[in-house]
């Protein structure tokens, strides 16, 4: 039975990537734009600006989708072709790379023919940052690093999180990646109140955004890349970003595409100075497409991985994690058994010194009689 739920789990994550990678995200009814409008409403409840009620607001919103799909896995338990379903829709659900390669070649396409207008007017699709007074290398840079540090984030971390644990981990893990993009940034009403979700996405997202900056080293050539080269860079610049994971992948990638990326990035009402990550010029449209085309290839890489894991690492994982609880069990039951015996010998032996007293009282008595 575990072996079917295992094969059904790798089985939906296969079909849920393949939707993806046909369909796109759905353009109508989205259920992560759904679970938006949920918690905007929940946020609406329950803010104050504090991280106790950041705290709440992040356990919240994220325990509900992580029991729903928890209670979906439980009910489908015994019915494998039902799980792959239900494994299936989540995976498509919370995945996101078709758009963001599709986002990367109509910015390149716009930036080839020097729309800049139709570019500035794009970039909102990828990133956050002000594009009004961006130039093409600006642009293109803006791009190349958003492209990799959300094959991360709509990609390989769905997956990681899909495989090690099922459909409360897919649903999971993107309800907290929604928080975080919703509250997580430092702005006045989210200084305090955004900081739990931005922590939990933090920590959801330190294995998959490494494992993404490997496999970028890995596939590399695919975009007539310099895999040495990709790999030096990632070792060199990847602690230097601000954030302890965009480093691993945006790092990667500017040494896959041999560019340089970093620099100052303005947002809506702040800006900040990133340490430059690579070597080699400014990104330019040229490059865009080869981003895409290294993103894709890391998702399917993360695909085979994640597909493998439940019927191999995890299941290693399951045998030997049962194997501990039963230990466990067992050296309970042991101390729980010793602890009974020792209680039974000490109730014996205050029985049988109770007896010794008596008999002695009784003797003493007797003599005292002859007397």
């Amino acid at each position: 039975m575990r072996q079917a739920t295992a094969m059904a789990n790798a089985t939906g994550m296969v079909a849920g990537y393949a939707l993806d990678a046909l369909l796109g995200d759905p353009r109508r009814w989205h259920p992560v734009a759904g679970f938006g409008t949920a918690a905007g409403a929940l946020e609406r409840r329950v803010y104050r600006p504090d991280r106790a009620a950041g705290a709440a607001f992040t356990a919240l919103a994220v325990g509900a989708p992580v029991l729903l799909g928890a209670a979906a896995a439980l009910a489908t338990r015994r019915h494998p072709v039902a799980r792959a379903a239900l494994v299936a829709a989540g995976t498509w659900t919370v995945l996101g790379g078709r758009t963001l390669r599709h986002e990367s070649r109509v910015m390149a396409r716009a930036l080839g023919r020097a729309d800049l207008p139709a570019a500035r007017a794009r970039l909102g699709n990828l990133c956050g940052r002000d594009p009004s007074a961006l130039d093409e290398p600006e642009l293109a840079r803006a791009t190349v690093e958003s492209v990799a540090e959300n094959t991360s984030d709509a990609v390989v971390a769905p997956l990681v999180w899909g495989a090690v644990a099922g459909l409360p981990g897919l649903l999971g893990y993107r309800a907290a990646n929604t928080l975080d993009a919703m509250v997580g940034h430092r702005s006045p009403r989210y200084a305090r109140f955004g900081t739990p979700a931005a922590r939990l996405d933090d920590a959801l997202n330190l294995v998959p955004s490494r494992l993404t900056g490997l496999l970028t080293v890995a596939v590399a050539p695919v975009a007539h890349g310099d895999r040495a080269a990709a790999w030096h860079v990632w070792r060199r610049d990847r602690a230097d970003h601000p954030s302890p994971n965009a480093g691993q992948c945006e790092a990667a990638m500017a040494g896959a595409l041999g560019v340089r990326l970093g620099g100052r990035n303005v947002y809506f009402g702040r800006a900040e100075t990133r340490p430059f990550l690579g070597d080699g010029p400014r990104p330019e449209a040229r490059h865009l497409k080869r981003a895409a085309r290294i993103s894709g290839a890391v998702g399917v890489a993360a695909l085979g991985l994640a597909a493998l894991y439940p019927v191999t690492v995890g299941r290693l994982v399951g045998t030997t994690g049962r194997a501990a609880l039963g230990l466990l069990g067992r050296a309970v039951r042991d101390s729980g058994r010793a602890a009974r015996d020792s209680s039974r010998a000490a109730r014996d032996l205050g029985g049988a010194v109770r007896a010794s007293g008596s008999t002695a009282e009784a003797g003493s008595g007797r003599r005292g009689s002859g007397r």
